[in-house]
């Protein structure tokens, strides 16, 4: 203990930069592609990117009061009411929520709508990092892994019914936390290879789709053959096991036509076809990512400047100041500017992941990995969706998409984990 600390050396201005940078980034190009062709000032109330500084304001007031007034210890206390309010809320979003573009997770009040599935972020986080603290993955029982699993999987159950299927796969980052804290790597591995054999099962035959799942079965039992087993009754039990293991293989391959026909949606069985190229659709779902593309690939190495992208002034591609913000960064500063966002992202998840590492609390270690692995997976989601490398799925880019909600939630998000640093740093 080094006595009390002078409170700017307590906070992490590497991630609070980033942070800055990276809205500022997007507030310029929310301007660029929904304002400037219309010669309206960056700061007009009226236009989104006026909106969005205003956003930027509440923020920040947020995030004063998170660092400065609140006490970090609140939020696990709260972070189990926390977590029911918001289940209760995404339940109640699916009988009072308003639809847009295809999914019902809008609150709609007069003006204002918000997500609930964006704070679910913040409190899932919270009691997942709560429960961390009293559970071991290295000696827990089916029980403590199984309350682990629930609090992941009941809001984003709730989620896919909604139809925000973009923030499930963000939910799939816990699985990263959770490895972090001691479960088995073969439970991402097993999870590597269902959404393998459905991906196999949905552009190739089946009995390549079978194949395949025979071929990992058979690795995994002379893998761990050879390196694990040594008695005979062990080997025993691992030849069920991979008996086991390849039934489920094949029952996952048998049963994607009827998850891909029945339980998604047209529109997402669009994306995916059109993702994977089972058909091509240049005009209709396929358009958005055509125009993105050209967008970015017409920007070249540095891009045409700040407000001189042609795609963007000119409007072609749909929802480009929110999902596919990326693009309109792409074409008016090039290769290099999408290397510095990238770069920027970068920075914040590694500082992030190193205070965690680096703290005596195992609430801020197990939630500062939650915070990094959200970030990330938005991050990787939006820009590859908007480079074709992943389906269209209506996702934001952390900081930069134009939004009140996701602004708010992300800051709120970042600030709590910061607060904790920061009262952490106060005295050691």
């Amino acid at each position: 203990m080094n006595g009390r600390r002078k409170w700017y050396k307590t906070i992490d201005w590497g991630i609070v930069i980033c942070y800055f940078l990276l809205f500022v980034i997007g507030w310029m190009s929310i301007y660029s592609s929904s304002s400037a062709s219309e010669g309206a000032s960056i700061f007009d109330m009226g236009e989104r990117s006026g909106k969005q500084l205003l956003w930027f304001g509440i923020s920040l007031v947020a995030g004063c009061l998170i660092m400065f007034v609140i006490r970090p210890q609140l939020w696990e206390v709260i972070s189990p009411p926390a977590y029911l309010l918001v289940v209760l809320m995404l339940l109640a979003v699916l009988i009072f929520g308003a639809t847009v573009n295809g999914s019902k997770s809008w609150f709609q009040l007069g003006p204002i709508s918000f997500q609930p599935s964006e704070l679910s972020k913040i409190t899932t986080s919270l009691l997942l990092a709560h429960q961390l603290r009293s559970t071991n993955l290295n000696r827990a029982g089916s029980h403590g892994q199984f309350i682990l699993a629930a609090i992941v999987a009941i809001p984003a159950l709730i989620i896919f019914a909604e139809g925000e299927t973009g923030t499930i796969l963000v939910y799939l980052g816990f699985l990263f936390v959770l490895y972090r804290e001691g479960l088995s790597g073969w439970w991402i591995a097993l999870f590597g290879a269902v959404v393998l054999l459905f991906i196999m099962a949905l552009i190739t035959p089946l009995w390549v789709a079978l194949s395949t799942a025979a071929v990992l079965v058979l690795a995994y039992y002379i893998f761990i053959r050879k390196t694990v087993v040594r008695r005979k009754a062990e080997k025993r039990k691992l030849l069920l096991a991979s008996l086991g293991l390849l039934a489920a293989g094949a029952l996952v391959v048998f049963s994607t036509s009827f998850v891909f026909d029945k339980v998604l949606k047209p529109y997402q069985k669009n994306r995916i076809e059109v993702l994977f190229g089972i058909k091509e659709d240049p005009s209709g779902v396929g358009y958005n990512v055509n125009q993105s593309m050209i967008a970015i690939g017409s920007g070249g190495l540095f891009g045409k400047g700040f407000t001189n992208g042609t795609q963007t002034s000119c409007g072609f591609v749909p929802e480009q100041s929110t999902d596919f913000i990326f693009c309109t960064i792409g074409e008016e500063a090039g290769f290099a500017g999408c290397l510095g966002v990238i770069l920027l992202f970068s920075i914040m998840i590694w500082r992030i992941i190193k205070a965690a590492d680096s703290s005596r609390e195992p609430f801020t270690r197990a939630y500062g990995f939650c915070v990094a692995a959200c970030i990330f997976m938005h991050m990787t989601i939006n820009i590859g969706m908007t480079i074709g490398l992943m389906p269209v799925i209506g996702i934001p880019l952390p900081f930069i998409s134009y939004g009140g909600s996701s602004l708010l939630a992300f800051s709120v998000m970042l600030f709590i984990f910061l607060s904790m640093v920061r009262h952490e740093r106060t005295y050691f």
